[in-house]
């Protein structure tokens, strides 16, 4: 997994924007202003997903990528260690389950007004 891939793969998501809200380093992906993905653009090293609780135990048991989130509530986010042992298309489907609470915690009448534009 590289920079560039993970980047391309949230920005293909409906209704994401991109920014650095925190410094230069830090690149956030927001879906209606909210986030569910950040990652620092020049190392690399690690992303942070918002996550179920519960899925939460069970990835960190499982895989040693899958941490507390690093500076986030350590309950609902994860952060997760690029090039480890996480199989790839496992890193993507935590990816689009991040995403997913983020878009789902937007009230009904939101995402009618987002879907319908």
């Amino acid at each position: 997994m590289n920079f560039e891939d993970f980047r391309e793969y949230c920005l293909r998501k409906p209704f994401v924007s991109e920014g650095f809200p925190f410094d230069k380093d830090t690149l956030v992906f927001k879906v209606d202003g909210k986030m569910f993905a950040l990652a620092d653009v020049d190392s690399f090293n690690s992303i942070n997903l918002k996550a179920d609780p519960e899925r939460s135990i069970e990835m960190r048991e499982r895989y040693n990528a899958v941490q507390p989130g690093y500076h986030m509530n350590k309950k609902h986010w994860n952060t997760i260690l690029v090039n480890d042992d996480l199989p790839e298309d496992l890193f993507f489907q935590l990816i689009d389950e991040s995403y997913s609470l983020v878009y789902l915690s937007l009230s009904k009448k939101r995402r009618d007004e987002l879907t319908l534009g």
